[in-house]
């Protein structure tokens, strides 16, 4: 594969933007010219505000000029201040990958969101054992939070999105994978697990059993504590919505659970599949209660919409596939990701299936950036130019966090 150079990797949106400037016309699967469109409540529109004209630079582009305030329904406070800021971190992006360079999250945010997880962490849900401390620090979660949620108006509001990522991680290394996780069994765990997200409603003589149980283990502890708190800053309709993405997560989980039990690899289009439900998905589809407000329904549910949303999480989970290469090498046993599958399926060399990889998550970003694109130009109801932004902000905040951490992760050496 070829190198596309740093004059690719790093170009600048407005010349990004240049290739959406041809009027939408038909476009295939779930065609965003198809949305039945509402118009504008009337209160949200800003006459100060210039109109753009490119419709990517409206989807990637944060709120800026005059007026713009106005976009953000949720008053922002104004972060603490830090007395000197945190210098930069360290961390290669995998050559050849497309991105978008995003700047440092604000420290003091780092730094306050950083220390109410760990609080919750260990007050309020009893997450982890003393020697897992440095592994939950190493995780660098509050980075991770205020780099994916830049228009998020208080800490309340990314800590959010903070805990909902701990307590998935927490499910993930204890029932499935580094913290005495197995594929036998699962199902079971996951079902109950789940029953902290989407409430079990039985008779008075065996409701007590089920809500003792939530307090049983760390995973079930995290989720029910975490879907607490985003109730109550979610509408019902968001928290039905992330109660069916997590569903589909767990669906992916037991997806790979099953063909590891079977040592079983799929085709690489198999693989694919599992990923578009064992994915981040979850997390940037909640981008409107992180952000303060809420995208209808009606759009959110608009294939168009879905599409976006599902092109996002794969591309996202590609990223960690392509970064978390040599940390799940090193792992006893065979872990699937991306580049594995296409050397065994596909008789690649380990570097010639990684180097197929990029170029995959490369395809599906291009695909969400020109559908994205699309739906905006579509679609130019406020609240769905803002969420399609919220959704690239979690694109490239992901894809900061595993450039960066590089406590969890190296590059192999294949350039």
């Amino acid at each position: 594969m070829s190198d596309p150079g740093p004059s690719t990797l790093q170009s600048s949106l407005p010349a990004a933007a240049a290739r959406f400037g041809a009027p939408v016309v038909d476009i295939a699967r779930a065609s965003a010219a198809e949305v039945a469109c509402p118009p504008a409540p009337p209160e949200l529109p800003d006459p100060a505000v210039p109109p753009v004209p490119s419709a990517l630079a409206r989807v990637l582009r944060g709120p800026s000029g005059l007026g713009t305030a106005g976009l953000y329904l949720t008053p922002r406070e104004s972060p603490p201040q830090s007395p000197e800021p945190d210098a930069p971190v360290v961390g290669h992006p995998i050559p050849g990958l497309y991105h978008h360079p995003v700047p440092e999250p604000d420290p003091a945010r780092v730094e306050e969101v950083s220390a109410r997880i760990k609080a919750w962490a260990l007050d309020e849900v009893d997450l982890y054992p003393d020697e897992w401390e440095d592994q939950f620090d190493g995780f660098s979660v509050g980075r991770y939070m205020v780099a994916c949620h830049p228009d998020a108006p208080t800490v309340d509001h990314l800590m959010i999105a903070t805990r909902l990522m701990v307590a998935e991680n927490a499910v993930d290394d204890c029932y499935c994978e580094d913290h005495g996780g197995s594929p036998i069994g699962l199902g079971g765990r996951l079902l109950l697990a789940h029953t902290a997200l989407d409430h079990l409603h039985t008779t008075e003589e065996y409701e007590p059993q089920w809500a003792q149980s939530l307090h049983s283990d760390a995973p079930r502890r995290a989720y029910r504590s975490a879907m607490e708190y985003f109730v109550q800053q979610s509408t019902p309709s968001q928290a039905d919505r992330y109660r069916h993405d997590m569903a589909r997560l767990h669906l992916g989980y037991l997806a790979e659970a099953a063909w590891s039990q079977t040592d079983h690899v799929p085709q690489v289009w198999e693989y694919l599949a599992m990923r578009q439900f064992n994915n981040f998905r979850p997390c940037p589809t909640i981008t409107d209660t992180v952000g303060g407000y809420e995208l209808p329904a009606d759009l959110h549910a608009q294939p168009a919409m879905q599409r976006v949303i599902a092109l996002a999480g794969n591309a996202t989970t590609i990223v960690n596939d392509l970064y978390s290469y040599t940390k799940e090498l090193a792992a006893p046993g065979k872990h699937l990701n991306l580049p594995v599958v296409i050397a065994e399926r596909e008789g690649a060399s380990e570097q010639d299936a990684y180097l197929k990889a990029v170029e995959v998550h490369n395809d599906l970003m291009h695909a969400f950036e020109d559908d994205a694109a699309a739906l905006s130009a579509a679609c130019p109801v406020p609240g769905v130019q803002r969420f399609l932004r919220g959704v690239a902000a979690w694109v490239d905040g992901n894809h900061y966090w595993h450039q960066t951490n590089t406590y969890r992760y190296s590059l192999p050496d294949f350039w």
